[in-house]
Formats: structure tokens, sequence, C-alpha cells
């Protein structure tokens, strides 16, 4: 990608899943400079040692703190901002975290992107953010406010930035999902715990949410919120696959539905699938950024009558054969089979 050369790249949270998932992307890409941007010394150091390259530069900072990022944007082209707390329950017991960090970090992190001029900037988003039910969707859905009203600012305008939103649902193997618990369950010969067996999620790799950015980085114009199209599966289903592959006979606990849980997660609402352009493998949905002058305006609201949402329940859904062929791509279930 031509516009990386010579470029610098800020990733806040970038020792989270996606952080390193993007890193091996990039590694050997053009970038002048990569900023890897957290509060977590020990990741940092960590990652530091495993990939020793001068062009990544590691930064303790926090998001919640102004001057922190402020400071650390000086210089940046662009920035993947993916900082955030994610757990739905831990997020339901603590839910002004929540806020600090997802919506008062989100606004430092966009005013600082607005006062050093960055080019581009992606917001990183959740499927529980659409519809949202539990403190994690709802702090998600308004960072997405937040970068629509930041799109908006004059500031930006002035000098052609672009600020875009991706949404994504379960990404597989990442930091604190089912998947390595239930391998976790299995190989320590413990019941896998199911919550609800109906309950459907969304099926998307760490490779496909970055491949979900990068489309957003090379399509958006500013305000654009991205989703890229996945299967779904019942969380019984993914249980049974993984047993399956791992020639286990680990007995299956119900433990029903944890704090702030839906039984299906939501892409697209009805509303935005209304307006929702189908680019093939994904879904871009523009920012409204009409003015509060509703007057001039004429709403096609037929539109968004006959939409329905883009769900987890009425997506491609993935038998447990097919669910198996899906599992046996991802590198950390290669990993654990070889193990």
């Amino acid at each position: 990608m031509n516009y990386f050369s010579n470029a610098t790249l800020l990733i806040t949270g970038g020792t989270g899943s996606f952080g390193n998932a993007v890193l091996k992307r990039f590694i050997e890409s053009d970038f002048k400079e990569i900023r890897i941007f957290s509060r977590d010394e020990k990741k940092q150091d960590d990652m530091r040692h495993q990939l020793q390259n001068p062009k990544i530069n590691f930064i303790v900072g926090d998001i919640r703190n102004f001057e922190s990022i402020n400071k650390v944007m000086e210089g940046v082209d662009y920035v993947f901002s993916a900082a955030a707390l994610k757990q739905v329950p831990s997020c339901e017991f603590y839910p002004m975290e929540a806020i600090q960090t997802n919506v008062l970090g989100t606004e430092n992190v966009l005013e600082a992107v607005v006062r050093n001029k960055v080019k581009k900037t992606i917001v990183l988003s959740t499927d529980k953010a659409a519809y949202p039910i539990n403190t994690m969707g709802m702090t998600k859905a308004l960072m997405e406010k937040l970068a629509i009203s930041k799109a908006r600012d004059s500031r930006l305008l002035r000098y052609n930035g672009v600020i875009s939103i991706t949404r994504y649902g379960n990404v597989m193997c990442s930091r604190g999902s089912i998947i390595p618990l239930f391998i976790k369950q299995i190989k320590e010969r413990k019941p896998l715990t199911i919550t609800v067996p109906q309950m459907t999620r969304f099926m998307m790799s760490l490779d496909e949410a970055v491949d979900l950015v990068l489309f957003a980085f090379e399509n958006a114009s500013s305000g654009d919120l991205f989703v890229q199209k996945a299967p779904a599966a019942t969380i019984m289903d993914l249980a049974i696959a993984l047993k399956e592959l791992f020639n286990a006979n680990n007995e299956i606990q119900i433990i029903g539905a944890r704090h702030g849980e839906k039984m299906d997660e939501t892409l697209c609402t009805r509303e935005e699938m209304s307006k929702a352009t189908d680019l093939g493998n994904f879904y871009k949905i523009p920012a409204d950024l009409r003015d509060l002058n509703y007057s001039k305006y004429v709403e096609d609201y037929g539109r968004m009558m006959n939409k329905e949402e883009y769900n987890s329940n009425n997506t491609q859904q993935l038998n447990i054969e097919k669910l198996k062929h899906l599992l046996l791509k991802l590198d950390y279930v290669q990993q654990e089979l070889s193990n």
C-alpha cells in the first residue's frame, strides 16, 4: 500500500489481540514507524523481546489522560483506535470504568487526532453497540456517536481528515474469548461451561478483523461505518465441534446467561440496513451528516420499514462440520492440537 510508505501508524491498545495481528501483517511493510500505545508495560516488554524490530516504538500511557495521548499523537499519519474495556460481565460490574475508557478515553483520542491533523483514523467497535443492552455495548455505541460527531468537526474538514468506524462480531481466539476457554477446559478434562445452548455468535478470525480495518482504511469517507459479513453458530455447536477436533469426551455443563448477554448479536440494525451499501463481503453505512434543520429534507420511511436487522440468527449458520473446517484454519487451534 503506497500510502504507508514513510508514514507513522499509532495503535491504541496495541498490546491486545488486534494490535498483535496488525503487527504480524505490517511488520515488513513500508511504515517508517509503528507506535504501540497502551498502559500494559508487561505485554509491551514481551512484544518488544519477541519482535525486536526498530520501527516499532512502544509507549506506556493511558487514553484516559488527554496529555498522554495528545503527546504521542504528534507526527502520526494514521490511527487504529483499539483501546477499550471489552469484557461484558466486568463492564456490567464496573460501568464507570467502561465509561472512562470507552467513552471519555475515545474522546481524548479523537480530539488529539483533530488537533494533530491525523490523516485517517479507524475506530474499532463491536456488534454489541447495535441495539445495546449491556454497559460494554452502550459505551461502544456512544464511542461510535463520538466518532461520527468528530467526523462533522470543521477542524477535521478543513484538512480533509477521515474518521471512520469498523464494527465486528466475536473474534475467534482473541484474548478472553470462548474458544481458548473451551480448549483449556478440554485439556484440563473439566466440563465445558455453556451459557445458553441456542445462543448464536458471529464467527470472525483475527485476520478478518484486520481485513475489515484495512478495507475501511482504503474506502472510507469520514463518518462511514463498515461491517464485514460473517457466518454464525450456536455456542453448543461450537463446543461440540471443538470436542470432536480434540477427540474429547468432556461433559457439557449449562450455566445460564452471564450478566448483560444477548441470545443473538446484531451487526447492523434495521435502521442502518435501510441506508447500507452492499459491497460484497462488507456493508457500508454512511453517517447522517445533515445539520439540525430537518425541515430541509424529505425522508423515505418506506426503506426503513421494509428492512430487517443483520444479526447472528439470520446470517449463514455453520453446522458442526463447517465449524470444524473453520476452526482448523486458526493458528491457535492448530498449535493447541499439536501440543
